[in-house]
């Protein structure tokens, strides 16, 4: 079946693994159906989310088939063992090109969130850039926690806030280059990897980012 919102890229007997299309929404709201009721009315199931992505963000979305195994999932996320990339773009040169971004998150103005200088409970986001055109950057994100608009806000932090994001930056594109790569979990003892490259975005087709990720 074919939906221009998500493809299904793994359908397993516990789970299911979409690519979510960017600027669809996650949760159902004012009347339209998100993108979780939408695979579940296409092929009759029952869903679980385990996690969530933002409304402009694209990629690796893992919905579980009952709430046994969402629990199971979740928790896995909740210790930090879920390994999690994405794939972002900025215009601008960073306050520096590789390493970590520490601190608590607060709710702010307009539905934004922003990054404080303490530590108590801490959102914590590893990221490594490479050049791909003068100006612009390519940012492989981890993020060790999942904090609401947690990559939007550190990239915001280091001076170059994501191609697109209306919310966080005022660079006009095509779509926000925010982008869930890769994931990596365990599930009944076993292991399981996904990986899904970016279709849609011009900028997300350069032959140099598709060199940086030897594709």
């Amino acid at each position: 079946m074919q939906n221009s919102n998500y493809q299904i890229l793994a359908d397993e007997p516990h789970f299911i693994v979409i690519n979510k299309s960017p600027n669809v929404h996650f949760h159902s709201q004012n009347g339209s159906a998100g993108v979780v009721a939408q695979v579940e009315a296409d092929y009759d199931l029952s869903l679980f989310p385990v996690h969530r992505l933002d409304t402009p963000t694209s990629g690796l979305l893992l919905l579980a088939k009952s709430s046994a195994a969402a629990n199971q999932l979740a928790e896995q996320f909740k210790q930090r063992l879920t390994e999690k990339y994405y794939l972002a773009i900025a215009k601008g040169k960073p306050k520096k090109k590789q390493g970590w971004v520490i601190g608590d998150m607060t709710k702010s103005r307009r539905s934004m969130h922003k990054l404080l200088h303490t530590k108590a409970n801490p959102a914590i986001t590893q990221f490594y850039s490479h050049t791909i055109a003068e100006r612009l950057r390519l940012y492989l994100l981890k993020p060790d926690t999942g904090r609401t608009h947690q990559l939007r806000v550190a990239l915001s932090s280091l001076g170059v806030p994501i191609l697109g994001d209306d919310l966080y930056g005022k660079q006009q594109s095509d779509r926000c280059y925010l982008h869930a790569y890769a994931l990596k979990f365990q599930f009944n003892k076993l292991t399981y990897q996904y990986v899904c490259l970016p279709s849609l975005g011009e900028e997300f087709q350069r032959e140099s980012l598709k060199v940086q990720l030897g594709v």
